[in-house]
């Protein structure tokens, strides 16, 4: 039996070609296979990707370097526009050790995510390329910590993207989580030697975030690799929302009646809205999230039903924040305190209180957004959320039972507010 720890420490074999060319009909796209020169073990070792989603498959990843495509009209994007296939090692502040592929798509769905948060200081913490907390704040320390705190205990060993320069104070919190990644545009004097005293954390500078603004309307080749070794070929989402003019008004005729929201949004509303919308382009489908004040409150990822996925969002929520309670008062982890708890070294009191406390808040739910990336099929999914007295629903429509739902937003006592996205963002 291999030992697997070692798995992890050893560079797999890399036995793909160093070009790879793509042809659709008369057009092509060249790819080139990247490589670092870097210091492991105190060799200098010239190495694509360590390895692949696992330590025992081989990976390779590749920049686009030639060619353009356009299919009916549709232009994708041309090469010299790198962001995470680009990265040179003067941009790996910090190596630590050669990159895994799961390195690079988390990084690379925190620009996805990032690219439509560009308007103020913004972070978003990645695990299995889903995030597991996005925030805005007035500063970037403030964004990094509310990031954070909406779900410490998965942001643990996770990828950090800032779409502002990093400084120290915010260097020094984030220095004080255990982290895989960090990458900003750029670091202030003295963040990177705070960042540095862990030594295997990876440290990326990448400029181009400044600019990711551009990338919204830029589209790439996806693939989709089948068991039988076919392909499956798409044109990458584009989001369709842009501002609070974009989202349709809840509404839809049934049997030959009308029924409409009765509430408009509020300008928090609407920011929220469009935050928990744009965070929405980089979650695992079917996903409901729940957004409060810029920030992400519940995420429900990659579930099969959607009252399913509602549920789990909440769950997560009032675990995230019991968790959140417990270390800003006791600084330790909710879980830590409960094992001490019962162990006599801490008094249980104080759980009880927390608990009380989670419970009495709806775990930060009231007052909401709850956002769903396909329509619900029923008003029983919006009832999941009506009950955490969220204030406001973000969904593509598209129902044959949406009446339903608007229902059950006007039936609310206060009612809530819907609008419609027309568009659903699946992604798998």
């Amino acid at each position: 039996m291999p030992d697997i720890k070692k798995m992890y420490k050893t560079i797999m074999a890399d036995n793909f070609p160093p070009e790879m060319t793509i042809t659709f009909g008369d057009q092509k796209l060249v790819y080139r296979k990247r490589s670092w020169k870097l210091e492991e073990g105190g060799d200098l070792i010239e190495k694509g990707l360590r390895y692949g989603e696992n330590p025992d498959q081989q990976a390779a990843m590749y920049e686009l370097v030639r060619g353009n495509l356009i299919l009916a009209g549709a232009k994708f994007i041309e090469p010299g526009n790198g962001l995470v296939s680009s990265i040179t090692e003067e941009q790996m502040v910090q190596a630590g050790k050669h990159p895994g592929k799961t390195n690079f798509t988390d990084l690379d769905n925190g620009l996805n995510i990032l690219k439509f948060l560009m308007d103020r200081p913004a972070a978003v913490i990645l695990k299995h390329n889903n995030p597991c907390g996005a925030a805005y704040g007035k500063s970037l320390f403030e964004a990094y910590d509310r990031a954070n705190m909406a779900d410490r205990i998965a942001a643990f060993g996770g990828c950090l993207v800032v779409n502002r320069a990093m400084d120290k104070q915010t260097a020094e919190l984030a220095n004080s989580n255990y982290l895989e990644v960090v990458a900003a545009p750029e670091y202030e004097e003295g963040s990177v030697a705070i960042l540095a005293k862990r030594k295997n954390l990876r440290i990326i500078r990448l400029e181009k975030i400044a600019d990711l603004a551009k990338y919204r309307d830029m589209s790439v080749v996806e693939f989709k690799a089948l068991t039988d070794g076919g392909l499956i070929v798409q044109q990458s989402q584009k989001n369709a929302i842009r501002r609070k003019e974009d989202f349709q008004e809840a509404k839809t005729t049934y049997k030959g009646q009308e029924y409409r929201i009765e509430r408009r949004p509020t300008d928090r509303e609407y920011d929220d809205m469009l935050f928990g919308w744009n965070v929405e382009q980089g979650i695992t489908s079917n996903s409901v999230i729940y957004v409060k004040n810029g920030a992400t409150v519940g995420i429900g990822t990659g579930e099969q039903d959607r009252v399913g996925v509602a549920e789990i969002a909440i769950f997560k929520a009032y675990t995230k924040y019991a968790d959140a309670l417990c270390f800003r008062k006791y600084g330790v982890p909710y879980k830590t305190y409960e094992l001490e708890a019962a162990q006599g070294k801490r008094d249980k009191g104080a759980l009880t209180e927390i608990d009380e406390q989670t419970k009495k808040d709806k775990g930060g739910l009231i007052g909401s957004v709850m956002v769903s990336d396909a329509f619900f099929p029923f008003r029983d999914g919006v009832d999941v959320g009506l009950k955490e007295e969220i204030s406001a629903i973000v969904q593509p429509g598209g129902s044959d039972r949406d009446f339903e739902s608007i229902q059950a937003c006007n039936e609310a006592n206060p009612k809530v507010t819907m609008v419609y996205t027309g568009q659903r963002v699946f992604k798998h």
